[in-house]
């Protein structure tokens, strides 16, 4: 059996002070992945006894950024999609393992007022154009804050946020995109009907206390891992950042 775990951690040195280190070590995954670090080099020196750890960082401080963290030692890994364009924000690290990749990636928000909508379509194209290429070689496993609700079900309020980042037309027909071309949202495997579950609230209107979340939070994988899925989960009892947890088991 295999564990992931993926958390948008919105800025590692506060998650750590919130109780970072607690669920890392109480959860025991095999792959760990983290999004949103808001970190640059040697800004951090995590003790993560047994693991192997990978970063990759933003050119600008403070912003996005990505980690790894594996028991087992890759074959190979990867930063960015190969892509300049798309690889100066830190979003993605690939993670080559005998019987299948792992990635993880922070996608780029389409912002308020949809001021990087477009950007937002450029990347999708190429992220799945990525991951069909990774897939060509072996299998994938790939998670992160993706930043898009598919469904209405995904959501709390999906009327009055049908124009806002996150939830538009265009970003939703990508996400069935991705599916069709042959990945599988493992929450909704399990899960099909199961509603009022999310993965990130707002900092505003006391919005997780009232559970007014999003899922946009995700464990996707390749059709052909499908009979090896056990498990997934949404940790929401875990707090430290305004996104909690997903995860994924796998025989």
């Amino acid at each position: 059996m295999a564990k992931f775990i993926s958390w948008n951690v919105n800025g590692l040195r506060a998650c750590v002070g919130k109780g970072f280190l607690d669920f890392f070590k109480e959860i025991d995954a095999d792959v760990f992945c983290i999004q949103e670090s808001k970190l640059q080099e040697g800004q951090i020196d995590l003790d993560l006894p047994g693991y192997h750890q990978y970063w990759n960082y933003a050119l600008k401080k403070g912003y996005s950024g990505t980690a790894m963290f594996t028991r087992e030692e890759p074959l190979s890994v990867s930063y960015g999609i190969g892509m300049e364009e798309h690889d100066t924000e830190g979003r993605v690290i690939t993670a080559e393992f005998p019987d299948y990749y792992v990635v993880t990636c922070y996608t780029p928000n389409s912002q308020d007022g949809l001021a990087r909508l477009d950007y937002r379509m450029k990347w999708e194209d190429d992220f799945l154009a990525y991951l069909k290429g990774l897939e060509k070689k072996k299998p994938v496993v790939f998670c992160g804050d993706l930043n898009v609700a598919h469904k209405e079900i995904d959501l709390k309020n999906p009327k009055t946020n049908r124009k806002n980042a996150g939830f538009t037309d265009e970003e939703r027909g990508k996400f069935t995109d991705l599916l069709s071309a042959g990945f599988i949202d493992t929450f909704r495997y399990f899960y099909p009907d199961a509603e009022g579950i999310y993965s990130w609230w707002s900092y505003r209107f006391s919005a997780r206390a009232k559970n007014a979340g999003w899922r946009i939070d995700y464990f996707c994988v390749s059709e052909s891992l499908k009979d090896r899925l056990v498990s997934a989960a949404i940790h929401t009892e875990v707090m430290g950042s305004d996104h909690c947890p997903v995860e994924l088991v796998m025989e």
